[in-house]
């Protein structure tokens, strides 16, 4: 029995989010656990409707708040992910079966949606001693909707090219904790992207879920304020933009 088209965005938090585009469910970054590392989760469930029938998996770089072991395991060994060129070695070292390496401009299909890789900003090393990849975002989805996931990016001049080619964009606004490394956006450079890419809908999304132990109790700004203030630099910068404010777990039907 075929899946019924839909077309629908929920935020599961970090830079996990369920795209479903026609029939196509894809999982993005997987942050399935309430502790990585050194980070927990804040508040807020991880449902099993999230993990089901997933058609593919999107990794877009190789650090462990978005390529997570762990998480991907409780998806199956056999699911579909689709990674950056360089990825594949430690999936397999792992037992990942079923995986497809993509470099920024190939494309893909994921059930009858188009999956297109885009050049990302950022650091592709899994720590000092790890393996290093490509950072990727991706595009997915075709004339109908056009759903954007940058992974983790810093604001670059390209961003433009994709202006009129992207209905939905899902851009990332802080990170993990009070202070933003390098290769990430913050509220106003996210505003900055949005800008260039002008996607119909903005999504913001890498925020407001995962903090260092003790941290928060110090200060929690981090954790509520990005989308905010995205939300009021858009409302300056490119007012045509509609702005849509997940928390962590709830959905939109574009």
């Amino acid at each position: 029995m075929n899946k019924t088209a839909t077309h629908r965005i929920t935020y599961i938090g970090h830079a996990t989010v369920l795209i479903e585009v026609g029939n196509a469910r894809i999982l993005t970054d997987p942050v399935l656990r309430y502790r990585v590392v050194h980070l927990r989760r804040r508040r807020s469930p991880i449902l099993d409707a999230w993990q089901e029938k997933l058609d593919a998996v999107l990794i877009s770089h190789l650090h462990y708040d978005h390529l997570d072991l762990p998480s991907l395991r409780k998806l199956g060994k056999s699911t579909r992910l689709i990674v950056p060129v360089g990825a594949g070695a430690l999936l397999r070292q792992h037992g990942f079966t079923n995986i497809e390496e993509l470099r920024a401009g190939e494309r893909t299909t994921v059930a009858g949606a188009p999956v297109t890789a885009t050049t990302a900003v950022h650091n592709g090393s899994r720590g000092p001693l790890g393996p290093t990849a490509e950072c990727l975002g991706y595009i997915v989805g075709g004339e109908t909707q056009r759903v954007y996931f940058p992974g983790d990016t810093d604001l670059f001049p390209e961003m433009e090219q994709l202006a009129g080619n992207i209905d939905v964009a899902l851009m990332p606004v802080w990170g993990w904790g009070p202070t933003l490394g390098a290769g990430h956006m913050d509220p106003y450079r996210a505003a900055q992207a949005s800008q260039l890419i002008a996607p119909q809908i903005a999504i913001p999304i890498h925020w407001g879920t995962l903090y260092p132990m003790a941290i928060h109790r110090l200060t929690r700004a981090f954790l509520f304020d990005p989308p905010l203030l995205f939300r009021e630099f858009i409302r300056r910068m490119a007012p045509q933009i509609d702005v849509r404010i997940l928390q962590p777990g709830e959905h939109t039907e574009p």
